[in-house]
């Protein structure tokens, strides 16, 4: 099987979720003996063709001229991946398989110039994250999605949650959403012995001994509920006065978190990192006693499962995805949505106790073994590929293209009441 990815992201290129996404499934996919390409864009000291572990990544320029917009930039990347992706469809591909609305535009251009089955995921809308569409470029950007969902054979979301999304704002039907979960690999954050200075040593320069550290990675972003969590930590600094804030991230909700950290009298616990790397992140984990994630919204969760999988106990907002990703009590806490009091009351309780966060340590590192394995999440979506496959080949769409003619129908096992689809012999 051959399948074609389409992707605006993905490493050293990461924006958000999408890019690791993409990297860790595209691999777990050539491991099961799926042949995966992606188109990309292109990425800072990176190759413009490159075999990543088996997965053949090809990453277009950004273009010139500049474009005025975001919406023209997504255009004009969507033109220069089709330059990359039309010789690959070309050379044969079964499958295309797009993430988000981004790349909405190729992946329909390629679906109906071959004649190839669309599968698309969509990792959030643009309606959840807003709580509604409230202007013309967010109404236009929910149209491309429910678009990209309409056009696909099948649409890939990671949570119930998300299919119950999709369901309420696009009204795809039941029978074409396939609710396949995220997933994390836990030697990324691995932290390898004798790695740089030493972890005591890493660890005083974001807090003292004897301060426990409480650890939020993420965009800085109204959605991810930054300021709850410094509205929580002046609650959790009332009872538990040495404790330090790392808040690792940027975006553009910088300057008004590190206000709100003033106003609260409180700046001095709070220590914004900006962005960090994976080794640095890595170790902050390492050195983390609770991991945050205090979204307001968020379709899966996927911080939550790195923090399970670097051993440091989480407490979520129990929003969307996160509500399924966590059990509370048992591979983690979960706090209300958007209330600061119980969040820094969740904290607290782990902070305070050994006992429940090595019990929940352990339990969640088991589980994301067990339940969120790339291996388990790239059999269940090769199986999507498959039933996708199966049903195209049964269609009269498969073979209703100029590129087919009667011999071949036959050599694709198509029933002979198809032959009103097909061209004569000779005829391209």
């Amino acid at each position: 099987m051959r399948v074609l990815m389409l992707s605006w992201e993905y490493p050293p290129r990461i924006v958000g979720g999408i890019a690791r996404h993409v990297e860790d499934l595209s691999k777990a996919l050539v491991k099961q003996g799926v042949h995966v390409g992606v188109v990309t864009c292109a990425a800072d000291g990176s190759a413009e063709e490159q075999d990543d572990a088996g997965v053949h990544v090809s990453r277009v320029p950004f273009g010139s001229p500049s474009p005025p917009d975001f919406v023209t930039w997504v255009m004009q990347m969507n033109l220069n991946l089709l330059e990359r992706a039309i010789p690959q469809a070309a050379e044969g591909v079964d499958l295309v398989h797009a993430h988000d609305w981004v790349v909405a535009y190729a992946a329909k251009t390629l679906k109906h110039a071959f004649r190839l089955p669309l599968v698309a995921t969509i990792h959030a809308t643009e309606y959840g994250r807003n709580w509604g569409l409230h202007n013309d470029l967010q109404r236009y950007i929910s149209s491309i999605e429910w678009w990209l969902g309409f056009e696909a054979w099948r649409v890939i979301c990671c949570s119930e949650y998300m299919r119950g999304e999709l369901s309420w704002v696009f009204q795809f039907p039941a029978d074409k959403m396939q609710v396949i979960p995220n997933g994390v690999d836990p030697s990324r954050f691995a932290v390898p012995d004798g790695e740089g200075e030493d972890l005591a040593a890493f660890r005083s320069r974001w807090a003292a001994p004897d301060e426990k550290v409480v650890f939020f990675i993420g965009r800085l972003v109204h959605e991810k509920g930054v300021h709850v969590l410094i509205e929580a930590f002046a609650k959790v600094l009332a009872y538990h006065n040495k404790a330090k804030l790392v808040v690792a991230g940027k975006g553009p909700a910088d300057s008004y978190l590190r206000h709100l950290g003033h106003s609260l009298g409180i700046p001095h616990r709070i220590y914004f990192a900006g962005f960090v790397d994976d080794a640095t992140r890595n170790r902050l984990y390492k050195c983390a006693d609770v991991a945050v994630v205090p979204s307001l919204y968020e379709p899966f969760g996927i911080t939550a499962l790195e923090a399970m999988a670097s051993g440091v106990p989480v407490v979520v907002s129990d929003t969307g995805g996160l509500g399924e990703v966590v059990r509370h009590g048992i591979t983690g806490m979960k706090s209300y949505v958007a209330n600061p009091s119980s969040l820094a009351d969740n904290i607290l309780t782990l902070l305070g106790d050994d006992s429940l966060r090595e019990r929940i340590r352990t339990a969640a590192c088991r589980e994301v073994r067990e339940r969120f394995n790339w291996d388990i999440i790239a059999d269940e979506t090769r199986e999507v590929y498959e039933e996708v496959l199966s049903a195209y080949r049964a269609s009269p769409w498969a073979v209703a293209g100029p590129r087919w003619s009667a011999s071949a129908a036959r050599a694709a096992g198509a029933p002979p009441e198809y032959s009103r689809y097909l061209v004569p012999e000779g005829v391209h």
